[in-house]
């Protein structure tokens, strides 16, 4: 796993060296340096943006049994901090999230089954988003073949959303605990229990409906959301575009980047992506590498403080958990005493 990972990082960052040295270094610094103040906004708006996820995950916890709203707003920012900067899997940074709610006291069975939602609610709400983004554009640009080539990318990503939620359900709950009881020799061990506990959970969090929609409404607006990021860079780099083109480079590039799960950050195809449908709206390769460029400064400046939060939370559990060693000059003199 370490080897794969290690490969798909190594894959990321030579697309992305061959896209900054075709587009020009010099092109790029400089449409970064122009984008200015938009770069402040930018990282504003994608804070914004983390807190009301946060807010959307803590909705998923049955009342009473949860975090409180400030915690899971904490542990969000982590959750973004080690999926957009540690060469992990998409969702790396959402087992940490799962680990680090149980140092509140949360049932881990829990924790894991609203992350599980979460992420469920989070990919089916990006799949509409990015639905919307191509439907505008087409109706933008009419038929083509980069229209063709998102539908057939969309269709894909529908059977494997489709898949993701049956697997959430009873069935695929029996399917994975048969698996587990196959791979354990037909024996009743621990993983099979873990799995009926949090699926058993997963089942509580998706009958209480008006939560579930409440949660994915803030996700959608979330992604809509980042819409902003796109308009505002751009605009301060010289391009003025619509609102409808700003959903569509968001919606479409977003698609494009969570495809990529397995390269970290999704290195090089964010910006390949970027590229492709800056295009569309007559903005050069240096300007669209440029606004990945600046959305990548908010992934480190909200970031790297978290990660350090992360850390630190760590080390207080692993002081918690440590029994404290014997003073020996306090038992000799207890054993004097007696």
């Amino acid at each position: 796993m370490k080897r794969f990972a290690l490969a798909a990082f190594l894959v990321g960052v030579t697309l992305f060296s061959v896209l900054i040295a075709w587009s020009g270094f010099h092109d790029v610094s400089a449409a970064v340096l122009s984008a200015g103040w938009a770069t402040a906004i930018v990282v504003l708006a994608r804070a914004v943006a983390i807190v009301v996820e946060g807010v959307a995950w803590q909705m998923l916890f049955p009342p009473g049994q949860g975090l409180g709203t400030s915690i899971c707003i904490l542990l969000r920012f982590v959750r973004e901090a080690v999926n957009q900067l540690l060469p992990v899997a998409a969702v790396g940074g959402d087992v940490v999230g799962a680990r680090l709610a149980t140092f509140w006291r949360t049932d881990g069975a829990l924790a894991g089954a609203t992350i599980f939602a979460d992420v469920a609610i989070q990919a089916g709400t990006q799949f509409l988003f990015a639905v919307a983004g191509l439907v505008i554009l087409f109706v933008l640009k009419g038929d083509g073949e980069l229209v063709r080539y998102a539908a057939l990318g969309l269709g894909l990503g529908a059977a494997g959303i489709g898949a993701f939620l049956f697997i959430q359900g009873r069935q695929g709950s029996r399917w994975i605990g048969g698996a587990l009881q196959h791979v354990g020799g037909g024996r009743d061990w621990a993983g099979v229990r873990l799995v009926e506990r949090l699926w058993e959970r997963l089942g509580a969090v998706y009958d209480r409906p008006r939560q579930v929609a409440g949660s994915a409404f803030l996700h959608l607006v979330v992604w809509v959301f980042g819409s902003v990021e796109v308009y505002v860079a751009l605009h301060a780099m010289g391009y003025p575009i619509t609102v409808a083109e700003a959903i569509v480079i968001e919606s479409l590039g977003q698609a494009v980047r969570g495809a990529a799960f397995a390269i970290p950050g999704g290195l090089g195809v964010q910006e390949g992506g970027y590229v492709a449908l800056c295009a569309l709206f007559g903005i050069p390769p240096g300007p669209a590498l440029a606004l990945s460029l600046v959305k990548r400064v908010a992934d480190l400046v909200l970031g790297l403080p978290f990660l350090a939060v992360w850390q630190v939370l760590e080390g207080r559990h692993a002081l918690r958990a440590t029994p404290p060693v014997p003073d020996p000059a306090a038992s000799s003199f207890v054993g004097r005493g007696g």
